[in-house]
């Protein structure tokens, strides 16, 4: 448990940094959530430097539900302190793309058990769970310097399995991680490409959307043709 002072003083700092006035605005995005304080990414990020790393601070925030404490949680969590309890149990939380995916980027990507997740939650039928998987995954595909193609290439059967989901935030989430991978490198382009001309021909009307999308950042000369 945090110290209750350390909890306190967090709150206050969010509070004193909400902007009711914006919470309709965010709304139109799909940034919702019961209590949530509209605060700028910003203004989270100047929060989070002011308390530091704090991994038991971070649970106590996360505890409080509200979107703008989590988002700020991830910003001060101790990624190597993260059990898979704790990321299954986060995950399940989510309710907002802008909770999945400032998680995913600011503290489940600098986890070891980042790919393991990445794996487990992508088959998983609940959206934020599933869009979890492949946020993380194109977190990863820009961040995780150390790894070689071949987990990425093995991720491309992911990609190509959940390409029939037509849920929103699951779709833009897998059309990103297949755009991550093959903006990588140029072997992870041409595995990409062939990944989206694959997945181009399951016909489906979110198959079509993910493959154009990717291939028209990926390859223009294949949507021309």
């Amino acid at each position: 448990m945090p110290d209750t002072s350390r909890l306190q003083t967090a709150l206050a700092l969010l509070h004193a940094n909400a902007r009711p006035e914006a919470l309709e605005s965010l709304e139109r995005f799909g940034i919702v959530g019961d209590g949530r304080l509209g605060l700028s990414v910003p203004a989270m990020r100047s929060i989070a430097r002011k308390l530091g790393r704090d991994h038991a601070l971070a649970q106590a925030l996360w505890d409080t539900s509200i979107p703008d404490a989590r988002i700020v949680a991830s910003m001060v969590a101790e990624p190597a302190l993260l059990t898979s309890r704790q990321m299954d149990a986060w995950v399940k939380g989510f309710a907002a793309w802008d909770v999945c995916d400032q998680t995913c980027l600011n503290a489940f990507v600098k986890s070891p058990l980042a790919w393991r997740k990445v794996d487990a939650w992508a088959t998983r039928k609940d959206e934020f769970v599933r869009r979890a998987a492949f946020s993380l995954l194109a977190t990863l595909a820009v961040h995780d310097k150390k790894a070689g193609d071949e987990p990425f290439i093995a991720a491309l059967a992911l990609v190509e399995a959940a390409a029939d989901d037509d849920r929103n935030f699951v779709k833009k989430a897998v059309n990103w991680a297949l755009r991550g991978i093959g903006k990588r490198n140029t072997a992870l382009r041409a595995q990409a490409i062939a990944a989206a001309l694959r997945i181009q021909q399951q016909g489906t009307k979110s198959a079509r959307w993910i493959a154009a999308d990717a291939l028209r950042e990926l390859d223009p000369k294949a949507v021309a043709r």
